[in-house]
């Protein structure tokens, strides 16, 4: 058995993943839960996590297929050795946590890594999802808010969105898992990620530094993602 630090949704955003390492426990494991190679710093951040060596475990979100997520730009950067790495990863890791026993870890859901889960998904539709799941507690990114509900007897979390969170207010958010689950935030410099992010060229940037600055709030994205849902 082990603990776990949940990691997604981090979008190449180097700064807010350097200071959640930082809170990370010696002995933990690290799940990348998909969506890590997208953004400002693709290579700064893949690499970073590629060098954590055999603690990290990694999860493919659906910006990471190199031929369906990618933009032109990240693509071009990256190169072909790091766009093969992220082709051949899974999509989903089960680990035995402490205290939880058998956890399931994707980034969309099970089924797909562009499912929509968030926080007032319907108990039916939710039902579907997980239609076939043997595992107890299943952790989830990709809707960038977190959550910690349960139903049909599955504890469902989402561990919240390292490098572009949808909370209402700026920060790192992530979750750890063993004995139980925490859902965690970390602070750091805004300002010099900022600065960093605008000097990379990054196509996006100022669209990324304002979410970062003012973000949505959580409601208003479970909202949002709800109306674009299906299945």
């Amino acid at each position: 058995m082990t603990r776990v630090a949940a990691l997604y949704d981090i979008h190449g955003n180097l700064p807010a993943l350097e200071a959640v390492l930082a809170e990370v426990g010696e002995g933990d494991t690290i799940v990348v839960g998909g969506d890590f190679s997208r953004g400002p710093m693709p290579v700064e951040t893949v690499d970073r996590l590629r060098g954590l060596g055999e603690r990290a475990r990694f999860i493919r979100g659906n910006a990471d297929r190199p031929a369906a997520g990618e933009g032109a730009w990240e693509m071009e950067l990256l190169g072909a050795e790091r766009l093969d790495f992220l082709a051949g990863l899974p999509e989903t890791v089960t680990i035995d946590v402490e205290g939880l026993g058998s956890v399931l870890f994707c980034h969309g859901s099970p089924r797909s890594d562009e499912d929509i889960i968030t926080a007032v998904t319907p108990d039916e539709r939710l039902r579907r999802i997980l239609e076939g799941v043997g595992e107890r507690v299943v952790v989830c990114g990709h809707t960038h808010h977190q959550f910690d509900r349960a139903a049909h007897g599955v504890r469902v979390v989402n561990a919240g969105s390292v490098g572009m969170p949808y909370e209402g207010r700026p920060g790192a958010y992530w979750a750890t898992l063993g004995p139980d689950v925490e859902l965690r935030s970390t602070e750091y410099d805004l300002g010099a990620a900022e600065a960093a992010i605008l000097a990379t060229g990054f196509p996006d940037a100022g669209e990324l530094v304002a979410t970062l600055r003012e973000p949505p709030t959580a409601d208003e994205v479970a909202r949002h993602f709800e109306s674009l849902a299906s299945g």
